[in-house]
């Protein structure tokens, strides 16, 4: 099984249980991930589709001889096509293109190497944000994540995901059902919660969101859990009424619980294409978001929109949806997914 998380110590760990802990932990990441057969093998298997799509054409691109204007925009069409973007692609190819003359690459296979290269430091260039997943501080349990996305995104399927994840991991998790605009969000994270024997904190729908995530937090807290994961509602039709319902609600978990929020996830269909880094942009504007999860990106024949939130966002992709089931959310890899898109060629 994928390991997801790396956990620095909380609430229930001995001094001793948690330098173990952070001694695996660091072993771990100075592992290449290239070399965890199982993620490069779920990636690929995730990004299957995007292959079969635009970027399938970049195997018969590098697969001719020499390397011409035309390769040039051959390269620039497959990367926008793919939703990729027009400024990040131009940025992209301006510096594959900038090293292969410095490099005097004169070969399609050169060229090949530098765009992979280019394409995870653009991944990967983003800084840390958060305390949970990153290199941020560590904070004390019940550690506070709030999803916010759009409705349909996936988000209450990608919470239910990241909480059977922390089952898994053996931590204790809790539900706020703060997303009261909808009944059938309520009705859709309590089905989960039964699901997955995981505690819900809800009420009626039209309720105060900001009551809903207070008592969660305080829940949390009475009942010694570890991490309490709570939904939003996601209408970006009014993005004020977005931003006082958001705003509200991180003033309330401060106010209930020192440093809280600490993370703040946004959930992308990355089937939505270009329509996703606009999503991005609204809700960086609206609350600080920490990191993305990209959900249902098996189903999408593009993928590219993943650069352009690194590169004009500047927020971490932390998860990928793989499927389904809820056991499919993957820890994003920058070098796993580049490697994953040139698979097969």
């Amino acid at each position: 099984m994928v390991k997801i998380f790396r956990f620095r110590r909380g609430r229930g760990e001995d001094a001793n249980e948690s330098a173990d802990r952070e001694a695996t932990a660091a072993a771990q990441s100075d592992e290449l991930a290239l070399d965890d057969p199982e993620l490069a093998g779920l990636m690929q298997q995730t990004t299957a589709a995007t292959r079969r799509g635009v970027l399938g054409r970049l195997g018969g691109l590098f697969g001719r001889g020499g390397v011409d204007e035309e390769l040039w925009e051959e390269l620039e069409e497959i990367l926008i096509l793919a939703d990729v973007g027009v400024t990040t692609a131009t940025a992209l190819i301006d510096t594959v293109r900038e090293r292969a003359d410095e490099a005097g690459a004169n070969e399609p296979e050169q060229v090949r190497a530098l765009l992979q290269e280019a394409m995870v430091e653009l991944l990967q260039r983003p800084a840390e944000r958060g305390q949970l997943w990153g290199g941020g501080d560590s904070a004390e349990a019940p550690h506070v994540i709030l999803v916010v996305g759009v409705n349909g995104a996936g988000k209450t399927t990608s919470i239910a995901k990241l909480a059977h994840a922390y089952r898994e991991d053996r931590r204790s998790v809790l539900l706020g059902a703060a997303d009261t605009f909808r009944a059938a969000a309520i009705d859709q994270l309590q089905a989960w919660g039964e699901r997955l024997d995981v505690p819900v904190i809800a009420s009626q729908q039209g309720a105060d969101p900001g009551a809903v995530a207070y008592d969660a937090v305080s829940a949390a807290g009475a009942r010694n859990v570890d991490v309490v994961i709570i939904d939003t509602a996601g209408r970006l039709q009014n993005k004020k009424n977005l931003m006082d319902e958001l705003g509200k609600i991180r003033r309330v978990v401060a106010g209930r619980r020192e440093g809280a929020p600490h993370e703040v996830l946004l959930v992308l269909d990355a089937t939505t294409g270009q329509n996703g880094l606009q999503q991005a942009r609204v809700f960086s504007e609206v609350t600080e978001v920490t990191g993305i999860c990209l959900a249902k990106l098996d189903g999408t024949s593009k993928g590219g929109v993943v650069f352009a939130i690194a590169d004009q966002i500047g927020v971490p992709v932390r998860f990928v949806g793989t499927g389904e089931k809820a056991g499919d959310l993957a820890p994003f890899d920058a070098r796993v997914f580049v490697e994953s898109l040139f698979a097969g060629e």
